[in-house]
């Protein structure tokens, strides 16, 4: 926990500084097709920070999550084997690359709706779309319906809530550390047994 404290802590301190919306942008952009880091800690550093900008903060994250994952896209579509496979195996993502075609060929847009949501990491989706060739303008609407919902209620929250969520998460931080390796876990468990 003492490791991810600290990182908790450096992505904090981009808040701090007149470069958080930049860094905002770039960790959003970076973690749908290839970093391990979610934006939603600085997210939420930032709104805390400006309440009232929560929306807009929200937006850039949103932006750059969905302009992240067209390169997540482009990466399993055109370069798979170079760069995509290395990433997914990182993530031991083989098993969930099968899940994804499935719920593509089931499901379509949900399938995706579905990856963009939930705390499985996006950028193995991303690159699944591409490897499969999903259709791109389905894959983009999916990703812009999904991630939006995900970091404008993040933000919602916030802006309504205010500076009591962060004393909230530094008060219960190893708590939710726990509950969100569940919520990983759980989710790769899910697509693995049930659908």
């Amino acid at each position: 926990m003492k490791l991810i404290k600290k990182l908790y802590n450096w992505v904090l301190h981009w808040a701090e500084t007149p470069y958080g919306v930049p860094a905002l942008f770039l960790l959003a952009f970076s973690e749908s097709s290839f970093f391990p880091v979610p934006p939603d800690v600085l997210l939420i550093a930032l709104a805390i920070s400006i309440p009232k900008k929560s929306l807009k903060f929200a937006a850039v994250c949103a932006v750059g999550s969905v302009l992240g994952g067209m390169l997540g896209y482009g990466i399993g579509f055109y370069g798979y084997e170079a760069i995509g496979q290395p990433i997914v195996d990182f993530y031991h993502g083989q098993a969930v690359m099968e899940k994804v075609k499935l719920w593509y060929d089931q499901y379509g847009f949900f399938g995706i709706l579905i990856a963009a949501v939930t705390p499985i990491p996006y950028k193995v989706f991303t690159i699944a779309s591409g490897v499969f060739s999903f259709d791109f303008l389905l894959f983009v609407v999916a990703s812009i319906v999904g991630r939006s919902a995900r970091f404008f209620v993040v933000a919602g929250l916030i802006w309504k809530f205010g500076p009591a969520i962060k004393v909230f998460i530094d008060k219960y931080f190893n708590l939710l550390c726990w509950v969100f390796m569940i919520l990983l876990i759980g989710g790769f468990l899910l697509m693995k047994y049930v659908l």
